[in-house]
């Protein structure tokens, strides 16, 4: 089981940093990564402009059980929104939040990127 982990992690990993890749090749400034408050964590913080975006990264060997961004639950969106609201606490920022998905499919020999602008809004209870 822990040789599964280790490949999990370095296969997330990978995706990260494809997708900080991505984002900087698009004009986007990354400000943090794997940034945690608490539990929650977000993989990417960016900015472009005058919008901070809150990057949930999925990445994937094969999309046979789901597609990456349907593992983005209503509960994990809660995190990220929490996680943000601390995050801009505690930061000089005056400007829009927005957030997105990055899903990364990695084949042995491709990789398919796919950019999910405003993914999710904030939720209302």
């Amino acid at each position: 089981m822990q040789y599964k982990n280790t490949q999990k992690t370095e296969l997330g990993a990978k995706g990260e940093q494809i997708a900080c890749k991505y984002l900087t090749s698009h004009g986007y400034k990354i400000l943090e990564r794997n940034w945690r408050f608490s539990h929650k964590e977000i993989d990417i913080i960016a900015k472009k402009e005058n919008t901070i975006h809150v990057v949930e990264v999925k990445t994937r060997a094969t999309t046979f059980f789901e597609r990456p961004q349907d593992a983005v639950t209503k509960n994990k969106q809660r995190f990220l929104i929490a996680a943000i609201n601390n995050y801009i606490q505690n930061q000089p920022f005056n400007g829009d939040i927005q957030f997105d998905i990055i899903t990364v499919l990695v084949q042995p020999n491709s990789e398919t990127i796919e950019y999910i602008p405003n993914a999710f809004y904030p939720l209302c209870r």
